[in-house]
């Protein structure tokens, strides 16, 4: 299968961006490990001080999971995808928290950059050039010593997992996208996780990009080995933190 690529994915999110709460909430965890991922940043304070970049934000069900794990941070949330920001703009949201439309490359032109942290939530394995958006996350996005944190479908690499993910897909989510009349996207997502780095491999891809303290760790439940947190930071911290 042909995967599904920049203006034409974002078309496909435009089009799913009205079922797409109700088919994600269908998914055991879904939230809570994104809320997960988000706490993994580890930010001081609340957030209080800091600007937080929400890159590949969709619905705001990411935005929603920073919020909680640091309520007093400014939070930039950009999509490529029109559809998709309308649906998170329907929610409420405090003033510290604004929906940009922009992909990765545009948001290089974000007058609030360079950010302290930085999640990205099943943004990379969409992207058609990974390492070009980790560049520019590293040289322009996030401040030197800021954090980053990935929350990706990327398999572990064993045979029983990759099983798992293609009879969840092929039981489940392509189906239940399909009745949707998006079939097409879902297809897309399924591939695109079966044709993704692996999580060994998506380390490597960070510290080859030349972030430091790579590390991934796991999602609890029936995603374990399927869905992974990926953390590291932009170099060492211009200014030592203070010991929480």
């Amino acid at each position: 299968m042909t995967l599904l690529r920049d203006h034409d994915l974002a078309r496909a999110f435009d089009h799913a961006s009205g079922t797409y709460d109700r088919l994600t909430a269908l998914n055991p965890g879904y939230r809570a490990e994104l809320l997960r991922s988000a706490r993994r940043l580890r930010l001081p304070r609340d957030g209080e001080g800091l600007r937080v970049l929400d890159l590949g934000c969709g619905t705001g069900a990411s935005t929603r999971a920073l919020l909680r794990a640091a309520p007093r941070a400014r939070i930039t949330a950009v999509d490529a995808s029109a559809g998709m920001l309308r649906r998170a703009l329907d929610k409420p949201w405090p003033e510290r928290v604004r929906f940009l439309h922009r992909t990765a490359e545009e948001t290089l032109t974000d007058d609030e950059g360079p950010y302290d942290a930085l999640f990205a939530a099943y943004l990379f394995r969409n992207v058609t050039e990974p390492d070009q958006v980790l560049d520019t996350v590293r040289a322009h996005l996030l401040r030197p010593g800021g954090r980053l944190a990935v929350h990706e479908y990327s398999l572990s690499g064993s045979a029983g997992h990759r099983a798992l993910w293609r009879a969840v897909c092929g039981g489940v989510i392509v189906p239940m996208g399909t009745l949707t009349g998006d079939g097409a996207l879902y297809r897309h997502l399924g591939h695109s996780v079966l044709r993704f780095d692996t999580a060994p491999a998506f380390t490597d891809r960070l510290t080859r990009a030349g972030f430091t303290d790579v590390r991934a760790l796991p999602v609890a439940g029936w995603q374990t080995g399927i869905v992974h947190t990926f953390l590291a930071r932009n170099g060492s911290p211009a200014h030592p933190e203070p010991a929480r």
